[in-house]
């Protein structure tokens, strides 16, 4: 339970809506997993900020410290098979049962499929595939007990796709019907799994294309345009849709995609 304060200036008591539930964010360096890790703690989650660059981690976690959240972070690599073990260990030891997994850590490879090495595709494979599974995989148990919730970050690329992104398309395809498979089986378990769709969102991924171009505003502006709302998401906009999904609020809710696109997928608006 939280005091905050209301319009008419006096202290009520509300509850918070992930109070005191055990949640893993992977890739919570920067972009979206940072905001959804903001997002998680602002409604009472104790969460866990896995990145496999250890210091922004860590970097992330003591912003949501400085506003009294209770923040961990550690140096994973979700792609293999003993960090996504000790990650787990630590999780148990240090927090409790699991409650909420949000799998967000991705890579992203801008080339056609002839200029892709098979090692690039392996590495996007195995992270942005592969860290899914493993990490599910691992942390079952846990989310069985607590009946709990599994949102896999996907993107609107895994239902249509853009130009030189073949491989990052495919990883996001297949966590589209990951979720929906992992739904069915454990359903019955009371765990529930989700994925958010993305469209172009100022962080992560994205940010480094904007920042990359010669006029980055006006990068950022081009893609906007193709948005039915004239712009691109911010990372607090998709971190609100991922509590959505963490909480009782999305109690009837599971295999299914969330779409956060302000309009992306919906056809190309009018010039």
């Amino acid at each position: 339970m939280q005091y905050v304060e209301v319009n008419n200036n006096r202290e009520e008591l509300m509850a918070l809506r992930l109070e005191g539930l055990v949640a893993v964010i992977t890739g919570a360096g920067s972009g979206i997993g940072r905001a959804v890790a903001h997002g998680l703690s602002d409604e009472g989650a104790r969460v866990v900020l896995v990145d496999i660059d250890g210091k922004r981690a860590k970097e992330a976690a003591a912003e949501i410290g400085s506003k009294r959240g209770n923040a961990l972070a550690f140096e994973a690599d979700v792609a293999d098979p003993l960090s996504v073990d000790n990650l787990r260990s630590f999780v148990r030891e240090m927090c409790g049962t699991l409650a909420i997994l949000v799998n967000n850590a991705a890579i992203q490879v801008n080339k056609l499929i002839e200029d892709t090495t098979p090692e690039e595709w392996a590495r996007q494979m195995a992270v942005n595939v592969g860290g899914v599974f493993l990490c599910s995989r691992a942390f079952l148990p846990d989310l069985r007990k607590t009946r709990g919730v599994i949102i896999n970050m996907s993107s609107v690329n895994g239902f249509f796709v853009e130009p030189a992104c073949a491989g990052y398309c495919a990883t996001k395809g297949a966590i589209l019907a990951f979720t929906k498979a992992v739904a069915i089986d454990h359903g019955k378990e009371g765990i529930r799994v989700h994925a958010i769709c993305p469209g172009y969102i100022n962080a992560g991924l994205a940010e480094g294309y904007f920042d990359a171009q010669p006029d980055p505003a006006e990068a950022r502006a081009q893609a906007g345009s193709l948005h039915a709302l004239g712009r691109i998401g911010h990372p607090s906009e998709v971190a609100r849709a991922a509590v959505f999904l963490a909480s009782e609020d999305a109690s009837f809710m599971t295999g299914s995609a969330l779409i956060v696109d302000g309009g992306f997928s919906a056809g190309l608006p009018p010039k």
